[in-house]
């Protein structure tokens, strides 16, 4: 066991609000977004805060032009992702929901990034198979997968031969309240972040970094 002192900083009520005092830069546009979220059933389906800025830095360390999201909800890490994407560059979405697809829609005019962004409403497995179909393997530079977790291997395989050589898929919620780490847990959601995360440390197609960061966001780059 690694010692306490190289562990995570056990993240209090305090010092998270302290986190976003000082690291949330957060457009007046993006806020309106999450507290319309926040007044939703699913409210929780959300990224956390701080996670919208590490996705939009990381696309724009990329030069990004071309990304994806499995997953959308109602926008919010569109909108940072949109917000660093030069003028030609596009984010195609893929969202279940046309009434949360309609809530991100309106936010993201109100920001001025809905000319970036393109929704395909469908289930998520369709959408990536008529990408494929449709000549745009190996074309993305980043994809975001963040939906149904028992879908989440397929997602993570589709993703891969999406995103180009050197591209970066980024998977939310590999941590799922620490559920992965509990063998006696066995909903079909954790037995299928739990395979995933297996899978990925073992795969040889991408380099690995799992961050323990809100709830666990996996970074893998496609090697090849």
């Amino acid at each position: 066991m690694l010692p306490s002192f190289v562990r995570p900083t056990p993240m209090t009520d305090r010092l998270y609000e302290y986190v976003l005092s000082v690291g949330l830069r957060e457009p007046d546009t993006f806020r309106a977004l999450r507290e319309e979220t926040a007044t939703l059933p699913e409210c929780e389906w959300q990224i956390a805060p701080e996670q919208g800025p590490f996705l939009a830095l990381i696309v724009q360390l990329m030069g990004a032009k071309k990304c994806l999201e499995v997953g959308t909800f109602t926008g919010y890490s569109a909108a940072w992702v949109a917000s660093v994407l030069p003028a030609d560059g596009k984010l195609v979405c893929c969202e279940l929901s046309a009434v949360y697809a309609g809530i991100a829609q309106k936010h993201l005019t109100a920001a001025g990034l809905a000319n970036k962004v393109e929704f395909r409403i469908a289930p998520a497995v369709q959408s990536l198979t008529d990408l494929l179909a449709n000549g745009h393997a190996g074309t993305f530079d980043y994809a975001f997968i963040d939906a149904d977790k028992s879908s989440y291997n397929i997602y993570y395989e589709r993703c891969l031969e999406l995103v180009r050589p050197g591209g970066l898929i980024a998977i939310d919620n590999t941590l799922w309240d620490g559920k992965p780490a509990d063998s006696s847990v066995t909903d079909m959601d954790t037995l299928a972040i739990r395979a995933l995360n297996e899978k990925v440390h073992g795969d040889a197609r991408v380099s690995l970094s799992f961050l323990p960061f809100a709830d666990g966001l996996t970074l893998a780059r496609k090697n090849t």
